[in-house]
């Protein structure tokens, strides 16, 4: 257990285009060694071939894939005695969205394409339509902590 106190959280500005928090916190988390210019105009960019492919708004497809990736519940190892059990809890309402963005930008990274523009826009889109590798992964966390209910008694 922890000693000290709390760490306290910090409020992540709004970004300049959108004025949405979401927006600031997916592009500081796909930034990478502190070029946050360069991670805007990669969100943008992903953003605008979003809009043009699904013929709606880039930041509402933006919007719904996050929530399509939300996990609900996940698992926690918990010691009791000499063995560890996955214990199903649910998910803190600021871990979710940490765990749906760092989830997409993985996986975007991951994926096979030519810029990280059009990786992050396909990925962007499968999540949006209940697909990819992103939802899979949400099932997959989910299933686990289904698969672990019957040691649910064991969450404190």
């Amino acid at each position: 257990m922890a000693r000290r106190n709390r760490a306290i959280k910090r409020v992540v500005e709004p970004d300049i285009k959108y004025n949405s928090q979401l927006v600031a916190s997916f592009i500081n988390k796909l930034m990478v060694s502190g070029k946050k210019t360069v991670a805007a105009s990669i969100f943008y960019d992903a953003l605008d071939l979003v809009a043009e492919r699904a013929k709606k708004p880039g930041l509402e497809v933006f919007e719904q894939a996050i929530k399509n990736v939300t996990p609900l519940i996940e698992v926690r190892p918990r010691r009791v005695g000499g063995a560890t059990y996955q214990v199903p809890l649910e998910v803190r309402p600021d871990r979710r969205q940490s765990l749906a963005i760092r989830w997409l930008v993985t996986t975007a990274r991951t994926r096979s394409g030519k810029s990280m523009a059009e990786k992050l826009a396909a990925e962007l889109l499968d999540a949006s339509n209940n697909q990819g590798a992103t939802v899979k992964k949400r099932e997959d966390t989910h299933k686990m902590a289904e698969a672990n209910r019957a040691f649910a008694h064991y969450r404190w």
